[in-house]
């Protein structure tokens, strides 16, 4: 079963609060864990030492409402946050899934390979990867949904945007399917740096991949310059971004939209309807990949 996490960056003497606030919107688990690498030695009795930044996360069934989710938790709360909401792969904790992860083909050219064991096809597009605690390994249906789109694309000389980058492995494999320059955005820093670090595993020229935080793009420069937009986030953001995802978009570029359920599709696309016709290009286990070409 496939899960959605929420994941909020607090202190001590807000944390009772917020996973109270958790289990009440629909969590079915909340942890914690050290946020800034602060060592916790051994309590005194009846003492429970907490982190004085504490990463607070939730875990709800993928169906949730997260932006209802959020409004009943109070702004004062999320004030400084990092809020951020993601899709939690089917893949054990952490570094675990590494016993279980194996080569993986995409469409007809497009392999994943995991970076130390040695591509089963030497000669085909192979993508080197090692996502870290970023998404993105392949395993997920929305990731898998936009690999293949890709695989099935002529993207030799293009240029691309991969909106919620995680790992990098959407970018990377457009770069290694034939893109010259990708732009890889993500709030989160850790995802950032996950993904350099596969475009440097795939002995990717740096200039080809840059990075950023969605603040620190500029929005000048990447104005209608993408010929494809990829985002593979969740429903809700989608249509948050709209605007932002179609105003990097060049006229007759090509949108392709994941994270997002078969329920939630129709109300997306009417979303977007009347700027770009999206339709399901891909569909599995309920989740769906969305495809539009934006008029000329």
């Amino acid at each position: 079963m496939t899960w959605l996490q929420l994941r909020l960056d607090t202190r001590p003497e807000s944390i009772e609060t917020l996973e109270d606030l958790m289990l009440a919107t629909g969590a079915v688990a909340v942890t914690m864990e050290d946020n800034a690498d602060e060592p916790v030695l051994e309590p005194g009795v009846g003492e429970t030492p907490l982190w004085h930044h504490t990463r607070l996360t939730g875990l709800y069934p993928a169906d949730s409402d997260m932006d209802a989710v959020l409004a009943r938790i109070p702004g004062q709360l999320l004030l400084h946050s990092n809020q951020r909401v993601e899709i939690l792969e089917d893949k054990d904790w952490e570094r675990e899934w590494m016993q279980h992860y194996h080569p993986m083909q995409f469409g007809k050219r497009l392999w994943v390979c995991p970076s130390w064991l040695q591509p089963p096809q030497p000669d085909a597009v192979n993508l080197l990867l090692d996502p870290g605690l970023a998404f993105g390994t392949g395993t997920h249906p929305t990731t898998e949904l936009c690999l293949r789109e890709l695989d099935s694309m002529d993207l030799v000389g293009i240029t691309a945007v991969d909106y919620g980058c995680g790992s990098g492995i959407l970018a990377i494999a457009a770069l290694k399917l034939g893109a010259s320059h990708v732009l890889g955005v993500d709030n989160d820093p850790q995802a950032l740096a996950a993904s350099l670090d596969n475009a440097q595993r795939n002995d990717l020229a740096e200039h080809s991949l840059p990075v950023a935080l969605p603040e620190d793009v500029d929005q000048t420069a990447w104005r209608q310059r993408a010929d494809v937009v990829i985002a593979n986030i969740l429903a809700g953001p989608l249509a948050e971004l709209s605007e932002t995802l179609l105003q990097l978009l060049k006229p007759g570029g090509t949108l392709l939209l994941s994270g997002l359920l078969h329920t939630q599709a129709e109300q997306l696309c009417q979303h977007y309807a009347g700027r770009i016709a999206l339709r399901i290009a891909g569909e599995k286990d309920g989740w769906v990949c969305l495809r539009g070409e934006l008029p000329q």
